[in-house]
């Protein structure tokens, strides 16, 4: 029968369900070849050759394919409908070669959907691999290889401590790096708006905004201080107002068009906080079972059939008038005609959310989110009514405008509303029947419960006149009818996950296969960390891109990687040839890397730590100079390398000043490094910089005592304000508390690196406040720890029933347990019949019960029995000596398996 090739087991199973008998469908998990991780792999020399590996994990599979082979020469390739997909196709026919026999038949199979009419349908029209494909994947490897194995080296080398670049990662990390720097470079706009509470003639009120004063229209920033806003309030309190036009317009909206691989990861992310790298894995399991169509694409059309169904659904669940008339098309954006699919949809219209069948939660929620896009995307538009209410005084002087809208039918949004990364200030509120000419008339106290909670937020009351009413952020009318707000502009928002994939497509980086894999590996690299769901570049990932754009800016420029992008579609297009274009990226790339062969690391240094002034020495609030040294006050502080790797901010003066911080904390305004706190019994006590932050330490590191005494800083401790005294008392830690009054047993307290602590023998109770452990008496201590004992999982139960001794040591006890009385000795555990009460049980009934229990149990008995004759102690001494054996081997087998990586 012939031999069909998948990525998947997944998707072997379910495409095998829908072939039958007739064909065996085997996985090649994946990728079964790459390029060697060590220099030579691409050869420029050669006309940019490839040296391929089979993966040692890859090598069963090829195995079990090629036996398949052995029955039938028939070789059906059906792995993805996309670059990567072809890829692995030509792959595999590579590596099966040898395999098969002149005459052969290999064929490619694609299909965009895992269902038994699209499998069927692709193996009646089976065609040849699409070599422009392979060639755009062997363009891409290259590029991606040449990039990492040439400068990664350079970084090594010139940047201690960078881990390594990559054709479009560093242009990623580059996104978030300028972002942070658009933030810290910020600087806030003050600017005040006048809010008024008015009321109907029949009592129902609604909210207007001041637009104009003094006859002149306002702008955003026209109310720049408190003083000017205090003016406004008395400009609009001091008037009657009435209302001077009133309209109504009819509005609609559309729904969004249905999901592409960089719109469903963002949805993902603002909806369900769900990674791009989940995202796609949950999509590629919903693909496999046959549920959606492919997940990697960057079209938004439709097939016609799915579109009916789709209309079809709609009608069926929502009735007619959720129905437009004519089908709504979608204009397929694809770079590449070639490589264009489908958008991404349910298979089946009518499997709605709450039938699927998928155990995984995360599976389930993308499912939802994905078919409600779907027939969204289909249904009629929402219609509503936007109202606007102009309201002004007699003499024109001031300006109000009141806004609303009313749904007049929900459309579309009744199934879906795509999310919202910031607030975009849509007004959707209700107002109620207001008539042109009538009174607006303004409603008192309506700010008081707003003041009021402004207030006990705290901070600086601003100014205003006598009789006006005021809190932090905010003034009011005497009759809080009125109120002036205090805004400030924001700076742009850090990136999400979601809006850093949006912001690459719209500047043509990466495309629907490689977004997740581009943010998942900057954050594996620790050169961006996650944060509440906000990306924040890392000190690591600062100097890696300021050293890009210093030395490398053509190559971590949005435009060239964008540029690079449209020539590898236009390779897998046919129009471009890949050698030609790796050859011309060559050229220039290896002029770029020879520039950088005499640089030293200390002009390296200089060159970034000028491009991060800005963030590491940010200006003082006293007007200082923000590269003095705070502990010397003679030296100026600049970037320095450990040698750990790494880098910090340091004094020029060193050895003589040893003040350090690391680069992530540029206030800088506490002496961080290192000095001497005092003397005590001759030795030096001083506070140091570590690896692992603040910490103190008596006497120096000496031959004899290459680690002296040390305790670290604990958290919320001011480094400025610590002195000899209290240096002392972390030094002396664990401080003994006394003999418990139950065994006479010590009690300690000290700090663990689960945070402060009491001690009593093994056990172990944690103190709400570091302050706690220098002054904590002996009735605390009993209180907390016995405290620890009566919640804590492990906390001894008491037994129903002591009966005594065994005979070979130890007690026998009567206990309640989960279910029921039981006899317990060592650690067996024997339960009593349920005709034997824990009141009449006697020794001898306790003993035959745990002998019973100890034979179905040889392990435990053995291990007892084990201790008592001489004999067998000769045995169990040779334990301990099979068992180190055995701990010999177990660390060259984790070195092994570490190498082989």
């Amino acid at each position: 029968m012939p031999v069909v090739v998948v990525e998947s087991p997944a998707k072997a199973k379910t495409i095998e369900k829908y072939l039958g008998g007739d064909y065996r469908v085997l996985a090649s998990f994946g990728h079964v070849r790459d390029l060697p991780p060590k220099d030579g792999s691409v050869d420029p020399e050669a006309d940019f050759a490839m040296k391929w590996e089979v993966a040692s994990d890859s090598k069963k599979h090829l195995k079990a394919i090629k036996d398949a082979l052995k029955d039938d020469q028939n070789l059906i390739l059906a792995t993805d409908p996309d670059r990567e997909g072809e890829a692995i196709s030509w792959h595999l026919l590579e590596a099966l070669q040898t395999s098969l026999k002149k005459g052969s038949e290999v064929n490619r199979v694609t299909f965009n959907a895992i269902t038994k009419n699209a499998v069927t349908e692709a193996m009646q029209h089976p065609r040849q691999i699409d070599q422009a494909l392979v060639d755009a994947y062997l363009a891409r490897r290259a590029l991606d290889y040449l990039v990492g194995f040439n400068l990664s080296p350079v970084l090594w080398r010139k940047l201690p401590g960078a881990k390594s670049a990559g054709r479009v990662q560093s242009v990623c990390l580059r996104l978030i790096v300028d972002r942070e720097m658009e933030i810290e470079a910020f600087k806030a706009r003050e600017y005040w708006s006048v809010h008024a509470r008015l009321a109907t003639p029949g009592g129902d009120e609604y909210d207007a905004t001041l637009t104009s004063l003094a006859g002149k229209k306002l702008d955003r920033y026209d109310l720049p201080t408190a003083k000017d806003a205090a003016m406004a309030v008395s400009a609009v309190s001091s008037r009657d107002l009435f209302v001077t036009e009133v309209s109504a317009k009819p509005a609609s909206r559309n729904p969004w068009p249905p999901f592409m691989t960089s719109t469903l990861q963002q949805e993902a992310s603002r909806k369900m906080g769900m990674g791009a790298k989940a995202c796609m894995s949950a999509a590629q399991r919903l693909y496999e079972a046959g549920y959606i169509t492919y997940m990697r694409t960057d079209g938004i059309d439709m097939a016609p059939e799915a579109v009916m169904a789709a209309r079809d659904a709609i009608k069926a669940k929502f009735g007619e008038k959720y129905l437009p008339s004519s089908p709504r098309m979608y204009k397929n954006k694809a770079k590449n005609a070639q490589e264009a699919h489908e958008c991404i949809r349910p298979t089946d219209m009518m499997l709605s959310p709450d039938k699927l069948k998928v155990g995984a939660d995360d599976q389930k929620k993308l499912y939802d989110l994905i078919w409600k896009r779907t027939i969204a995307s289909q249904m009629e538009a929402a219609r509503m009514e936007r109202t606007t209410v102009e309201i002004g005084s007699e003499d024109k002087q001031v300006g109000l405008r009141a806004t609303g809208q009313v749904m007049l039918f929900d459309g579309f949004l009744r199934v879906y509303d795509q999310g919202r990364d910031d607030d975009e200030g849509e007004d959707s509120a209700r107002l109620p029947v207001i008539q042109q000419g009538e009174a607006a008339r303004k409603v008192a106290d309506a700010f008081t419960a707003e003041l009021a909670k402004a207030r006990d937020k705290g901070g600086d009351l601003p100014e205003a006149p006598k009789g006006q009413l005021t809190a932090p952020g905010t003034i009011a009318s005497e009759t809080a009818s009125t109120a002036a707000r205090q805004h400030f502009t924001q700076p742009p928002p850090r990136y999400t996950e979601a809006t850093l994939v949006k912001r690459m497509e719209e500047l043509g980086i990466g495309r629907p296969s490689t977004y997740a894999s581009i943010v998942t590996t900057i954050q594996d690299r620790e050169y961006v960390r996650k944060d509440k769901n906000r990306l924040f570049p890392e000190d690591k990932g600062r100097l890696v891109t300021a050293f890009l754009v210093k030395y490398f800016p053509r190559y971590v420029s949005y435009d060239f990687t964008a540029d690079m992008e449209n020539e590898l579609d236009e390779i897998s297009a046919g129009d471009l040839m890949w050698r030609e274009v790796l050859a011309r990226f060559w050229k220039d790339f290896t002029k770029a890397l020879e520039g950088t062969s005499e640089l030293r690391i200390t002009e390296v240094l200089e060159a970034i730590d000028d491009a991060l002034a800005p963030h590491l020495y940010p200006a003082r609030a006293d007007g200082g100079d923000p590269r003095e040294c705070p502990l010397c006050h003679q030296g100026r502080l600049n970037l320095k390398t450990a040698r750990s790797g790494g880098a910090f901010i340091g004094c020029t003066r060193y050895p003589d000043c040893r003040y350090t911080r690391p680069l992530s904390a540029p206030d800088g305004d506490e002496a961080m490094g290192d000095r001497i706190l005092g003397d005590d019994n001759g030795e030096a006590i001083s506070l140091k910089n570590g690896r692992f932050g603040l910490y103190v330490q008596r006497g120096e590191a000496t031959e004899e005592v290459p680690k002296p005494p040390r305790a670290s800083l604990p958290k919320g401790w001011d480094a400025a304000s610590l002195d000899l005294e209290r240096a002392l008392m972390l030094l002396d830690l664990p401080r003994p508390v006394g003999p418990h009054p139950d065994d006479g047993e010590l009690i300690e307290a000290g700090i663990g690196r689960y945070g402060p602590y009491v001690k009593h023998g093994p056990k172990y109770a944690n103190l709400p406040d570091v302050e706690e452990v220098f002054t904590i008496g002996m009735n605390r201590a009993v209180e907390v720890l016995a405290a620890k004992q009566s919640r804590g999982r492990g906390a001894a139960v008491a037994p129903l029933r002591e009966l005594g001794d065994h005979p070979d040591g130890g007690a026998i006890q009567v206990m309640n347990g989960r279910f029921g009385p039981y006899v317990k000795w060592e650690k067996i555990n024997a339960t009593l019949p349920r005709d034997v009460t824990p009141e009449s049980i006697t020794v001898e009934q306790a003993l035959e019960l745990i002998a019973a229990k100890a034979a179905k149990s040889p392990k435990k008995a053995t291990r007892k029995a084990a201790a008592k004759p001489a004999g067998e102690k000769k045995a169990a001494a040779k334990k301990p000596a099979a068992k180190k054996t055995t701990a010999k081997k177990a660390p060259a087998k984790k070195a092994a398996a570490k190498k082989a990586e």
